[in-house]
């Protein structure tokens, strides 16, 4: 390995040599649950990892632990969903008392209600709310109320946002490049079999961050839109925000036509500000998707909305159900969470955003010194890993067919797996999220432990052919 000019940050705050972590009995482990669970995973996107799904034995606060005794400073931290960090000790007592009292009812409890009234303090429009076990299942209902709303039968999205698994959820979400259809036209596509055929024609597909080929997108199908759904930003392909304006656009189309506007802030609910990304970018939807953060960790979800839009549900002519909605363990682990984005403060996010910062800029540099073509993008508390290909523009990348074009994404998942086997563990895709348990202290070690893996990176990378 080359020698390496030290690190200012490594200069001042010294760690030990970091030795290339090993995962034999994840190896095992993953060796015996393909005897029983099928592919060895319960979501497919857990087969990605390299070199094997882990499987871990415990997390606290920013660390997570795998079962071969490797500690992490964790920043894929449960997909989002931890952003209060791992395990901690307030919502660990709230789900002790509540499992003592009772773990579910298939009826009501005083936290449902808690819960609503703290949703509607936080997010302007939650009028009204309804709870859910999944993200999916809300996009689901969504979707089906915005139909019944306006009578219509076709959502529009955006190419690389994502929307759940489900049949709807996944139509034109991240179509490979020969099937992306023309650029005015997206395709209707899904990356899944046994999708019901009929689903494709209920979608028109837009790109992302391009007001005018909304607008003709929407002219050309005008009357028979029920609603825009999108990212606030886009987290689920790259790190994108909306360009100045689409906002307004998308609200101006919306009431224009009478359309429902859809946020989908799964991922960007809560990390924003307690009035989520709506809040922070300063626009209002008819409805709202909310999951990961909103429980905590817990598998909870909620749908939020205007009492215009939720009016079907009301006169009971949308039937909306679930034997576990309302669950009271998820509730007083959503309470808890809710709490605590309030207790940060008017402030929150700007602390996650420094942090954020922060390490995209010593990433950044440590790229420039190993030449690496990193180019972290996003606002911080979220961003993600561009990885330039060789001779690729500079600049910020805009849609999900800018990131296909550029992004190198076996040299990321090399660069991934050189982090990760020196304890800093980023999404696969590329995507790293702050939470609120991250330290300038966890900044600071994670750089010294980039720069050994950036090296080591630059050491071994070879390009396929």
């Amino acid at each position: 390995m080359k020698a390496l000019r030290p690190h200012p940050t490594s200069l001042a705050n010294p760690f030990p040599p970091i030795k290339s972590y090993t995962f034999t009995r994840s190896a095992e482990l993953f060796a015996r649950a393909q005897r029983s669970i099928a592919s060895g995973v319960s979501s497919g996107i857990r087969k990605l990892e390299q070199p094997v799904p882990l499987y871990f034995s415990h997390g606290k606060g920013s660390r997570v632990w795998d079962v071969d005794g490797n500690e992490y400073i964790d920043f894929q931290i449960g997909q989002g969903a931890l952003l209060y960090g791992h395990a901690p000790a307030g919502m660990a007592d709230a789900l002790a008392a509540q499992a003592k009292l009772g773990t579910h009812w298939a009826a009501q409890s005083e936290l449902e209600i808690d819960v609503a009234e703290r949703l509607q303090a936080m997010i302007p429009s939650a009028e009204l709310v309804r709870f859910n076990n999944s993200a999916t299942e809300v996009v689901s209902a969504a979707f089906r109320i915005a139909r019944a709303h306006t009578g219509r039968p076709l959502i529009l999205r955006f190419e690389g946002h994502y929307h759940g698994w489900g049949d709807e959820g996944l139509v034109g979400f991240a179509n490979p490049a020969d099937r992306w259809g023309p650029e005015e036209s997206p395709a209707q596509t899904h990356p899944s079999q046994g999708v019901i055929p009929e689903v494709l024609e209920k979608f028109v597909v837009a790109r992302w961050n391009d007001p005018e080929h909304l607008r003709r997108r929407v002219d050309a199908f005008k009357g028979k839109i029920a609603a825009i759904v999108f990212e606030p930003v886009l987290c689920n392909t790259c790190c994108i925000e909306p360009v100045p304006g689409l906002m307004q656009t998308i609200r101006e189309l919306c009431d224009r036509d009478g359309m429902l506007m859809i946020a989908d802030e799964t991922i960007t609910g809560f990390r924003f500000g307690a009035g989520c990304a709506q809040g922070y970018l300063g626009f209002k939807p008819d409805l709202t998707i909310l999951g990961k953060a909103v429980g905590g960790g817990t598998p909870f979800a909620a749908l939020t909305g205007t009492k215009a839009a939720m009016a079907k549900i009301l006169s009971g002519e949308v039937v909306h159900a679930g034997t576990l909605n309302g669950n009271p363990l998820c509730l007083a682990a959503s309470k808890w969470s809710l709490d605590f984005v309030l207790s940060q403060g008017a402030s929150h996010p700007q602390h996650l955003q420094a942090l954020g910062r922060r390490l995209m800029d010593g990433l950044s540099d440590l790229g420039r010194r190993h030449g690496i073509p990193l180019r972290p993008q996003g606002p911080g508390l979220v961003f993600h890993s561009v990885m330039l290909k060789a001779g690729a523009a500079e600049g910020t990348i805009r849609d999900y067919r800018d990131y296909v074009q550029r992004q190198d994404a076996p040299r990321w998942a090399h660069l991934r797996r050189c982090l990760l086997e020196t304890g800093v563990r980023a999404i696969e895709r590329g995507l790293w999220f702050i939470s609120l348990a991250h330290t300038e202290a966890d900044i600071t070690e994670t750089l010294a432990k980039a720069e050994i893996a950036f090296a080591r990176h630059a050491s071994t990378w070879k390009p396929a052919g």
